[in-house]
């Protein structure tokens, strides 16, 4: 336990950390915790490798996948995201390498629009958010856990009906495209668009 003089205590400290599971794509630990107001307790953490969502944007045209989700046990639709099974060292590779097993395109352009946590409240992974743009067909080789997933492009108008009309769930898409609209506003004002 950290010594009363070694400055300001977090609000929450580790005192112990036990792995619980693992496999290609996930850690999971079990820590005991001391909180600040003197209370013990455990705290569940997934770790997870960092991960790249993107936007293929071409006009007012926007790329989007379905695949079905084991954990909801449904379908769904959302921007085209994922993780490797190895630490990155270049988010740009990881997002590019998405793009092509995905939706079958490669970017000549790919813009870092920021950096997100992905439910922080208990999963550790950062995910890097990207606009795709000058795409151009690319070989596609996909995971064997991606054996169902459709790519399509469609209206950006209709995937903005779609997220508002509850068709579209999945929260990372929402706060990509929150961001992209937040960048998009920027350049406007910028440029005096």
């Amino acid at each position: 336990m950290p010594s009363a003089g070694s400055g300001p205590l977090p609000p929450i400290v580790t005192l112990s950390s036990r792995e619980v599971y693992r496999n290609r794509w996930m850690r999971v630990r079990e820590d005991a915790i001391l909180r600040s107001n003197g209370e013990t307790g455990l705290y569940g953490v997934v770790e997870k490798h960092d991960s790249a969502i993107l936007l293929p944007i071409e006009g007012d045209r926007i790329w989007l996948v379905e695949q079905y989700r084991y954990a909801v046990q449904e379908p769904a639709i959302e921007l085209p995201q994922g993780s490797w099974e190895m630490e990155i060292e270049n988010p740009e590779e990881l997002a590019r390498g998405e793009l092509r097993e995905e939706i079958g395109r490669d970017a000549g352009r790919m813009t870092l629009l920021g950096r997100l946590w992905i439910a922080y409240g208990f999963l550790r992974q950062r995910q890097y958010v990207y606009l795709a743009t000058d795409l151009r067909p690319a070989h596609s080789e996909r995971d064997a856990e991606e054996h169902d997933l459709t790519a399509r492009q469609l209206p950006i108008a209709e995937f903005e009906r779609m997220m508002l009309a509850g068709a579209i769930r999945d929260n990372c898409t929402l706060a990509a495209w929150g961001l992209y609209l937040l960048w998009k506003a920027r350049q406007q004002d910028s440029t005096g668009a």
